[in-house]
């Protein structure tokens, strides 16, 4: 499993650390992934196509470092906060992962002052292509999981599933349920 941050966070950020160790509880290997943004220490994120490579490159590293260990054909699940769960939504396919867990799925930003309301992301998390969880909290200003689930619920198509962080909002500091994101993962274990 590879995992990246959000926009305004790194990898240390707690909802990332707590996917991340139940993942390890079943036996996964889990890699956080900083953008070389944050590496370099600069503001604000780079844009999404750049984001994307970075990811693309660090995901095909994992590959050939496992093959040299001799380990081929497992599943590879990608995720991340916010941000970096939108760039694991639309990297899925080019990296070859089976799956997708996205932590705060930033569905729209907060409409802001001037009225204008930004386009939706839902395209994003519907054109992963692989099955996505989605752990959204429901006073998420981003995008609740109501409204997650509603507008999801326009594209019967899409393999996405939302689980409730209550009474979360954006940083999903609490409320992650341990049980279904276990039983999301182990879908993919052999």
């Amino acid at each position: 499993m590879l995992l990246g941050h959000g926009a305004g966070g790194g990898i240390t950020a707690p909802d990332l650390l707590k996917v991340a160790s139940i993942a390890q509880s079943l036996g996964m290997a889990v890699g956080l992934v900083e953008q070389p943004y944050r590496v370099a220490a600069r503001r604000p994120p780079a844009p999404a196509p750049q984001l994307d490579l970075a990811f693309l490159a660090v995901a095909a590293a994992a590959r050939k470092a496992l093959a040299r260990k001799g380990i081929s054909g497992i599943p590879v699940i990608l995720g991340g906060r916010s941000s970096g769960g939108r760039v694991a939504c639309r990297t899925a396919h080019l990296a070859g992962a089976s799956g997708v867990l996205a932590l705060a799925f930033p569905l729209q930003p907060p409409t802001r002052a001037t009225g204008h309301v930004p386009p939706s992301r839902l395209p994003e998390l519907l054109g992963a292509g692989v099955p996505v969880l989605v752990v959204q909290g429901e006073r998420d200003p981003f995008g609740s999981d109501a409204e997650l689930v509603r507008e999801i619920g326009l594209s019967p198509a899409a393999d996405v599933t939302v689980t409730t962080a209550p009474g979360a909002d954006h940083s999903l500091r609490k409320g992650i349920d341990a049980g279904k994101v276990s039983a999301w993962l182990a879908r993919f274990l052999p």
